[in-house]
């Protein structure tokens, strides 16, 4: 295991805009681009980058959603609280609820993660990849919420759906 260089999402933010990556977006803030960055990283870090795109969408598509909270970090720590902690396996996104470190400790994929999370915050590149869905699971799983959902398609390892309404 590598250990984490001690580059912040700040600082790489900085750089993408300097260097021209990213367009400078004043209403991205650095907690949500840190949020997304972190559910990429948990939830699709052995996916294409199509699959990481996927993921962030789905994020972005529950914040514009009437139905859920209105930011990043909102919706990715979403879940049953109780005393200030997520009640393990009831939360919308499971790495967070999981009783496991949430901290990267895999260096290339979560400069990875945070260059998908840049792009498609401050560039809006590939929003729209998984047609409005709101939620998706991964392969091996069959939950039993799917069912009521309307099936998008599948990504890499994930199936997508978008809530009937």
């Amino acid at each position: 295991m590598r250990l984490m260089r001690a580059f912040s999402v700040t600082a790489l933010l900085a750089v993408f805009t300097y260097v021209g990556y990213v367009n400078a977006s004043p209403q991205v803030s650095n907690d949500d681009l840190h949020c997304l960055a972190l559910n990429i990283y948990h939830e699709a870090r052995s996916e294409s980058l199509a699959g990481q795109y996927a993921v962030a969408d789905v994020v972005l598509n529950r914040v514009e959603s009437p139905m859920y909270p209105d930011n990043v970090c909102s919706v990715v720590y979403q879940g049953v609280m109780w005393e200030g902690h997520p009640v393990r396996d009831k939360c919308q996104f499971s790495w967070y609820c999981d009783g496991n470190s949430d901290h990267p400790t895999e260096t290339d994929s979560w400069y990875r993660a945070i260059g998908v999370a840049v792009n498609i915050l401050h560039n809006d590149q590939f929003r729209g990849l998984t047609e409005s869905a709101t939620h998706y699971h991964t392969d091996y799983v069959n939950p039993t919420w799917n069912t009521s959902m309307n099936y998008i398609g599948r990504i890499g390892n994930h199936l997508f759906y978008l809530e009937t309404r």
